[in-house]
């Protein structure tokens, strides 16, 4: 395909959506695997039915990617690397999409001969991070969506020669930057960054405690481009036009595969214009937004008054006299298509298919509370003027179709499945245990504190006011901490505040990303450390970072402890731990003007959340600290060599908290 022509990249979370987004004329086909996955919510594929579905795509000019855009955790790697091996063999995909660094060499260890695309998970979010990520391999790097249309040029003036660029043009929205997100994890164990987050950010919270009216303060509206994507026809970097919805049906990915179609085919056509608006409409995903894609005039995607349900409002719950409910839907409805009551958190929330026609206006009884809905609330029943939407539905025109493609592939029967791998990936050397060292992270230098006390080294993060608050014979012997996101529009700020920083003799550098090695071009002198915020978790994750420069590097503390006490062993550049303070529950780019900063806000469940803006991000704490100090004699005696405190002021609105946290040390992670 010329470059000046983006694919458009369709979502597949089973093989109707697959054989949907090659009826609708995707370019490319995105899927994930039964493992490995960042949407393990989705059915995903085995490798014998993929490989039919790929021969299938290939033959129509279609390309298949397999997202494995997962953490890597330090007992992963044969697995991983056994199961690419099998890919590699069996589906012959186009590319692997990966958010770990790790996955990259063992993907070459394991003979994929594949692309290599750089997930939004991973956090590729500033000019340099390109360049670093085609040095190491990558042929493309999606984008962040918080990026908007000057941002994205940025990046695309930036982007080397034989690396492309991919972008979201529609589907869900996170609240939080994407790699940035702990929520789920924080809460219960469950990590969005393995592909199992459970979406805390859509429940209801209430601001200023329990008298706080109920509001949707994080849930983001979907992002829909639609007539803002022309702009990106211009921008042939741009290579790519991502539809986001792996958990989606069928129905949804062929009509907004179809409206984006007509969006880059025919972009200067109005009636073309208006008719993928009303396929998108059409499409049953959440409201839309164009959010921040253009500067000049922004939407806010949050809107906590407002519900942020996925599919079409068709009608409410209406009762009789007698208490029956049913409902007059406002379109007609279709044999299969599938219902919702109110939203996921409602306690009488439940799902309806329909095995009949209801025409607009009639009337469809609805079945009382399945057993076991609702919680301890089983048998709630759904109150009147209760939202119903339709999610799914199941044309005939369209399941025509797909039983037309299904005809053709039971003539190719799916190939027996290969036997087990026997694959290994490359073992490290661990380093001799090093000095261990702690380190005490603030804002600003404390008053009266020129190198954090006798105990402790000082690490502090690197604004311009900090560091001239900072005595020169000091700055070399601050530990200086990047933040976890540079945006486009701060990298020239960020390389002025490092020089800066450098001629005032800082030598030491904590890094909020690896990518953020690429800011650093005249390395003599300085030592550059891996900050937690890189989300390392594996020695072939550390092997990637010791490429990039960086001596050492901190963990990320989502971890279990088995696998925390289990990762020096392995890794070959020495490895820190935060073992104390206030570990972010998200960092979001995005705010609802609605919510107050510095006040507590409480989940449906009393868990205590608040936000307080760093530069130009807010970050979402919980109302407890982080603390492993219980377990730092452990940690010593598996050789972990750095130990920071991430100190924070506690807010004055907010009482101190009674517990603290040990993360995922004891429950293990999702």
């Amino acid at each position: 395909m010329d470059r000046h022509v983006p694919e458009i990249m369709a979502p597949a979370g089973d093989r109707a959506s697959f054989l949907a987004g090659v009826a609708a004329g995707a370019d490319a086909v995105y899927l994930g695997l039964k493992h490995f996955s960042a949407r393990m919510q989705a059915k995903n594929f085995g490798l014998g039915e993929l490989s039919a579905l790929t021969d299938y795509a290939h033959e129509r000019g279609v390309r298949v990617y397999v997202t494995m855009n997962v953490l890597l955790k330090p007992e992963d790697a044969r697995a991983a690397g056994g199961l690419m091996e099998r890919l590699a063999l069996t589906v012959k995909p186009d590319a692997l999409i990966v958010q770990d660094l790790g996955l990259m060499s063992l993907a070459r260890q394991a003979g994929f001969a594949g692309e290599l695309h750089i997930s939004t998970l991973a956090n590729a979010t500033h000019p340099a991070a390109l360049v670093v990520a085609k040095n190491l391999g990558a042929s493309r790097v999606v984008l962040p969506r918080e990026l908007d249309l000057d941002e994205v040029k940025l990046m695309a003036g930036s982007c080397p020669e034989g690396l492309g660029l991919e972008l979201f043009v529609h589907g869900a929205l996170c609240h939080c930057v994407s790699g940035r997100c702990w929520w789920s994890s924080f809460f219960g164990g469950k990590s969005g960054l393995r592909g199992r987050c459970v979406q805390p950010c859509r429940r209801l919270y209430r601001q200023g405690g329990t008298k706080g009216k109920p509001e949707r303060l994080f849930s983001c509206q979907d992002l829909s481009l639609d007539v803002l994507t022309k702009p990106l026809l211009d921008v042939p970097q741009v290579t790519s036009w991502k539809i986001e919805g792996r958990k989606k049906g069928p129905h949804y990915v062929y009509y907004v595969v179809s409206a984006y179609r007509l969006l880059r085919d025919e972009s200067a056509d109005p009636t073309a214009r208006k008719t993928a608006i009303s396929l998108l409409e059409q499409a049953l995903g959440r409201p839309g937004t164009h959010g921040v894609f253009l500067p000049q005039r922004t939407h806010p995607p949050v809107k906590p008054s407002q519900e942020t349900a996925s599919g079409l409002l068709i009608g409410q719950v209406k009762r009789e006299p007698g208490g029956k409910a049913y409902l007059q839907p406002r379109e007609d409805l279709l044999p299969g298509d599938l219902l919702r009551l109110g939203c996921e958190d409602d306690i009488w929330h439940q799902t309806i298919p329909l095995r009949r026609r209801i025409p607009k206006g009639g009337r469809l009884d609805l079945p009382p509370q399945a057993p076991g809905k609702g919680g301890p609330h089983r048998g709630a029943a759904a109150p009147s003027k209760a939202p119903v939407f339709l999610i799914d539905r199941r044309e005939p025109e369209l399941m025509q179709i797909l039983a037309g493609m299904e005809k053709d592939l039971a003539k190719r029967p799916e190939p027996p499945e290969k036997e087990p791998s026997n694959f290994r990936p490359k073992t490290f050397a661990a380093p001799q245990p090093g000095k261990r060292t702690d380190i005490h992270v603030y804002r600003a230098l404390p008053r009266g504190q020129a190198r954090g006390g006798k105990a402790a080294e000082t690490g502090i993060w690197l604004e311009r006011s900090a560091l001239l608050d900072v005595p020169r014979p000091v700055a070399g012997r601050i530990w200086w901490w990047l933040p976890p996101v540079i945006w486009p529009n701060e990298e020239e700020r960020y390389s002025r505040l490092l020089a800066e920083a450098r001629e005032r003799g800082a030598r030491i550098f904590v890094l909020g990303a690896p990518w953020q090695a690429g800011l650093f071009e005249n390395r003599e002198g300085l030592r550059l450390v891996g900050g937690p915020f890189c989300n390392l978790a594996s020695a072939q994750s550390a092997a990637q970072f010791a490429a990039l420069g960086i001596e050492s590097a901190f963990v990320s503390p989502e971890l279990s402890g088995e696998e925390l006490l289990s990762l020096p062993r392995t890794s070959p550049i020495p490895l820190g731990i935060v073992m104390s303070g206030l570990w972010p529950l998200g960092i979001t780019r995005i705010l609802a003007e609605e919510v107050r900063t510095e006040e507590p806000i409480l989940s449906p469940r009393g868990e205590v959340a608040w936000v307080r803006k760093h530069g130009g991000n807010h970050w979402i704490y919980p109302g407890w600290e982080l603390d492993l100090s219980a377990h730092r004699r452990a940690l010593e005696q598996a050789g972990y060599a750095l130990y920071a405190s991430l100190l924070e002021p506690w807010p004055k609105l907010l009482e101190a908290a009674p517990r603290t946290s040990v993360f995922n040390w004891d429950q293990g992670l999702l």
